[in-house]
């Protein structure tokens, strides 16, 4: 029997340029390499949506977040609202992308790690400053994570489900 495809699992960022697509692609391989596992587009209890959030087998939570243009970089003034939900956070860019801006004060360099990724693979240009969670943020933010990943596994077991995660 011939698997039903599911729109409901696309694969990460399929309505994304593809640029972002082959960097988040990269980020998952090098995470995988350390014993992480990160899904795409999650959405934060404070209305944001993280591109990437990755769990380790201590539990550390990181999350990602993918820039493809310049003009993208510098709008954005929503990412200090993710650090709340991760004990680290990155920023991951394409080969070829203008590293200049993350080193200004306004992307705190200190705090923010950098990786450049392509569809093949990341490099680790900067880790990031690791800030423990509060215990019970890490549980919630834990058992969020593994439930949203669950749920959308249930689309690939049963499609009619889709529509519902």
């Amino acid at each position: 029997m011939a698997p039903i495809a599911n729109p409901a699992q696309e694969p990460c960022f399929s309505d994304a340029p593809p640029a972002a697509q082959d960097v988040a692609r990269g980020v998952t391989r090098l995470f995988f390499r350390q014993d992480q596992f990160a899904i795409c587009e999650v959405p934060l209890p404070n209305g944001r949506r993280a591109d990437m959030m990755a769990i380790d087998g201590g539990g550390l939570i990181t999350i990602v977040e993918i820039k493809v243009s310049r003009a993208d970089l510098l709008g954005d003034q929503k990412w200090p609202d993710y650090l709340d939900y991760c004990d680290r956070f990155f920023w991951a860019v394409p080969p070829g992308f203008d590293l200049t801006p993350f080193e200004s004060e306004a992307l705190e360099p200190s705090l923010c790690g950098l990786l450049v990724a392509d569809r093949y693979d990341a490099a680790v240009l900067r880790e990031p400053m690791m800030r423990k969670l509060a215990p019970a943020r890490r549980r919630s933010e834990t058992l969020r994570f593994a439930r949203r990943a669950a749920r959308r596994l249930v689309g690939d077991i049963d499609p009619g489900l889709a529509a519902f995660t």
